[in-house]
């Protein structure tokens, strides 16, 4: 294998004991050979305003967009607020879409999500798969990872201890670097 894929992970929480960024933090160490990984913040964003944006980009824009451009793949992990992603998340992605050089056109991306109901945040995931129309985002399309009654699958420290989650969220990682890959990411 020649150059590592670039991945940044995305978590839609910013809950301090939320259990989807303890399942970024189990991708990033489940991620497979080949693959480099970081992470991205994104609770220090402003709110989306244009007259900021045409006052040029605050520098905390500026380095999150140069996180954005440094990848080839996202991985988006994210609960579900009210059928949809976190305003939290959205507002990044506003910040990130936004010309010149709109840095998600073309790349790959993964989505999963937690939650301590039985829905494991799908239908916020198909929210982000929505808006990765308009990104021009090509998705992971198998496996589907949405992790459900997440108090059992997690230990106090916030690892992933369950087994068949942490195979399906390897398989996740493995799928996503092989479509980059595919693609020419």
């Amino acid at each position: 294998m020649g150059e590592p894929v670039r991945i940044l992970g995305l978590s839609g929480s910013l809950r301090a004991g939320s259990y989807n960024t303890a399942a970024l933090r189990a991708a990033l160490e489940l991620a497979p050979e080949g693959v480099e990984m970081r992470t991205a913040e994104v609770g220090a964003l402003p709110l989306y305003n244009e007259d900021l944006h045409a006052q040029g980009y605050p520098p905390v824009v500026e380095d999150f967009r140069a996180r954005l451009r440094w990848a080839q793949a996202f991985l988006f992990v994210s609960p579900e607020y009210n059928y949809s992603v976190p305003g939290v998340l959205k507002n990044a992605i506003d910040w990130g879409s936004r010309a010149p050089d709109q840095p998600f056109a073309g790349k790959t991306a993964a989505v999963m999500g937690a939650s301590p109901g039985l829905f494991g945040a799908v239908r916020g995931q198909y929210h982000l798969r929505q808006m990765g129309v308009f990104l021009d985002l090509h998705f992971v399309n198998k496996p589907e990872v949405a992790i459900t009654q997440a108090a059992g699958k997690f230990d106090a420290e916030g690892r992933l201890t369950d087994a068949p989650t942490r195979e399906f969220v390897a398989k996740l990682m493995v799928a996503l670097r092989d479509l980059t890959l595919r693609l020419g990411g």
